[in-house]
């Protein structure tokens, strides 16, 4: 892959940085040594393609670093993507990875409270606008309660009756005594690139979505 002007790629550092590096590295992209270590301070990586780098960030701050222009591309989680509206973005890609599930969930011993209370249901989630839109589309009127973490906790300390969260194995909500009581949608994670970028330098980005579709024809 060759690119004529300096590139930027935005990866989150949470849950699905390392099926990321498998992604890239089977592609043939090789980034430098600081890269793979935790303890580096670096904000900003070679490759061993000329012109392409890396950025680090967290995921929920992807989207913003592209919008403004920070990097030309990014890959995020869908789920992200679904609390942020931004008119500059394009999505060319879905990249298959880091597939799971945003779910509405409950004790395990509780009621439905939809069914139960007639009052407005409290629901501990960090994805407060796709929950807020799910629940609008069923005309249900709810108070959502936002935390950056530990949403499984939030029923048991009597803070919200029920919480909106991924899951993939569902081990996590077992362990915290929770059950499943609906699927809000099936997660996965994008390539997304700047709108401005891609039609000033449309060449190299094209060339960019070209390299990672590689990976979904396999």
């Amino acid at each position: 892959m060759k690119i004529k002007s300096k590139k930027i790629l935005a990866i989150p550092k949470g849950r699905i940085k390392k099926e990321i590096i498998l992604l890239i590295e089977s592609l043939g992209m090789k980034p430098e040594s600081d890269f793979y270590k935790d303890t580096s301070r670096k904000l900003l990586f070679t490759t061993n393609i000329k012109n392409f780098f890396l950025t680090k960030v967290r995921n929920f701050d992807v989207p913003t670093i592209v919008a403004f222009g920070g990097a030309d591309l990014g890959i995020v989680g869908s789920d992200i993507l679904m609390e942020v509206d931004y008119e500059e973005l394009y999505t060319p890609l879905d990249l298959n990875i880091g597939n799971c599930s945003l779910v509405l969930a409950k004790q395990k011993e509780k009621e439905n409270v939809f069914e139960s209370s007639s009052s407005r249901i409290k629901i501990a989630t960090k994805y407060p606008l796709a929950t807020q839109r799910f629940f609008e589309e069923k005309g249900t009127q709810i108070e959502c309660i936002k935390l950056n973490g530990a949403i499984e906790i939030a029923p048991k300390l009597g803070i919200a009756e029920m919480i909106v969260d991924l899951v993939s194995t569902g081990k996590t909500l077992k362990e915290n005594n929770l059950e499943i009581v609906e699927k809000i949608a099936d997660i996965s994670s994008k390539l997304i690139v700047n709108r401005v970028s891609l039609k000033t330098q449309s060449d190299d980005l094209n060339t960019i979505v070209k390299f990672f579709e590689r990976k979904n024809n396999d």
